[in-house]
């Protein structure tokens, strides 16, 4: 269960942006324009704050040659936020834009918050910044399930040891990852195809890397083009295969950004949509469709069976262990919400960082390399990880409410990717 952020601060009296003086005629299209020229100047005061930008390159540039100082990006946020407040949107359509900057805005805030040092609790901190306050299960909640994995996986050794061994054996050699995932993202493609129009000309980059903190990434280029980065660092089983090409491509990320392109950057020219601020509202949405996404294009048994028949010989593994493989993965699904009670501990000091490493072995069952990626991303994106899992209840929830029609769920997962969608729009059934 969440606690939605009801109302966003508003601050008065702050001074108007230098580069956007103010005019009796405001509107939405002025403010939209603003905050995007404030996101780019923050991106250059946080490295990644801004994940994808493909507006006009002046703009960048400008915000490159003389950013505004922390402070004053503040006051210019709060400023943009009293000037939406005082415009009274003409139709539905500018309402759910108002809404949507209002959000973004709300969340720039307390990024700025977090530059000038101050430390928020890790459910205060969720909630400026994602829209969304969590929570979280005690860690004993999930000692019931770790008691069906040792049912499931029985033997001498730590329960983490033969669950990573098992996995391990299900490994993609180096010399076959790119054939293997490049067949996973054209069917990821070819099942999102069947339900959502892709706009001529998309595509993606594939490339593999090392030395970071996730296991895939998507960084999107505008013109319909992604460069989808997959890390090496670990070992990468055969189920990722689908699980980062449906969320890093479609109907994930490219999918989403692409849409958002089409539709609102271009076909109604909202010029917001032409960046990506990585501490928003808009990553709850992003991560949460990505995650569901799976889901959504491949179904349990349906996805095994062709994993089995597609992935496995091209990875050079055994089909016939596929079954016991899958039912392995369903198990370890009931443990993702430790991950985050896990990150909340930490970061709010409860508990060390080699306690959360050693926790994370335990309550996710991996090794200790992967427990160590694990709390890296966590040191990197702090709350960023509620948007995998709390994102994705959410979105599966909205999006089956529509029924259990392919159709129709697909329908309105294509509404929740390509409209101005918060968090709080989750919560109306279609």
């Amino acid at each position: 269960m969440i606690r939605l952020l009801l109302a966003l601060l508003l601050l008065a009296g702050c001074a108007t942006a230098p580069d956007a003086p103010r005019t009796a005629a405001d509107s939405l299209d002025a403010v939209a324009r603003d905050y995007v020229r404030m996101t780019l100047e923050l991106g250059e005061r946080e490295p990644g704050y801004v994940d994808a930008y493909y507006g006009p390159p002046e703009w960048a540039a400008a915000a490159k040659a003389a950013p505004r100082t922390v402070p004053e990006l503040g006051a210019a946020a709060a400023e943009l936020s009293r000037r939406l407040a005082a415009l009274r949107p003409a139709a539905t359509a500018d309402a759910r834009r108002r809404a949507f900057l209002q959000a973004q805005l709300t969340a720039a805030r307390t990024r700025v918050r977090m530059m000038s040092g101050e430390k928020l609790p890790f459910a205060e901190e969720a909630e400026g910044l994602f829209g969304v306050r969590p929570e979280l299960r005690p860690l004993a909640a999930y000692d019931a399930r770790l008691r069906e994995l040792e049912r499931l996986l029985p033997g001498p050794g730590p329960l983490n040891e033969r669950v990573d061994a098992f996995q391990g054996r299900f490994t993609i050699p180096q010399d076959r990852l790119d054939p293997v995932f490049r067949r996973a993202i054209a069917e990821c493609r070819a099942r999102t195809a069947r339900f959502i129009a892709m706009p001529p000309g998309e595509d993606f980059r594939l490339e593999f890397v090392t030395g970071k903190s996730w296991s895939g990434y998507n960084y999107y280029q505008g013109k319909y083009q992604s460069l989808i980065q997959v890390n090496t660092d670990l070992p990468i089983r055969v189920s990722r295969a689908v699980d980062l090409g449906c969320h890093e491509g479609y109907p994930g990320h490219h999918a989403l950004n692409f849409l958002l392109e089409q539709r609102l950057t271009r076909g109604r020219g909202w010029i917001e949509f032409s960046i990506y601020p990585l501490y928003s509202p808009q990553s709850l949405i992003a991560e949460g469709s990505a995650n569901y996404g799976i889901d959504l294009a491949f179904p349990a048994a349906e996805r095994t069976a062709w994993e089995a028949a597609e992935l496995y010989p091209l990875a050079g593994l055994p089909a016939a262990e596929a079954p016991r493989y899958a039912a392995l993965l369903h198990a370890l699904e009931g443990l993702g919400g430790a991950r985050f009670t896990i990150a909340r501990d930490y970061l709010d000091g409860r508990i060390t960082r080699a306690r959360a490493v050693e926790l994370t072995q335990r309550y996710q069952l991996v090794s200790a390399a992967r427990a160590e990626q694990s709390v890296a991303f966590t040191d990197q994106y702090r709350s960023y990880v509620i948007n995998y899992g709390l994102g994705r209840d959410m979105v599966r929830a909205h999006v089956e409410a529509a029924g259990p029609d392919p159709a129709a769920r697909w329908k309105h997962m294509e509404r929740v990717i390509s409209e101005p969608t918060l968090p709080g729009d989750l919560l109306v059934r279609p």
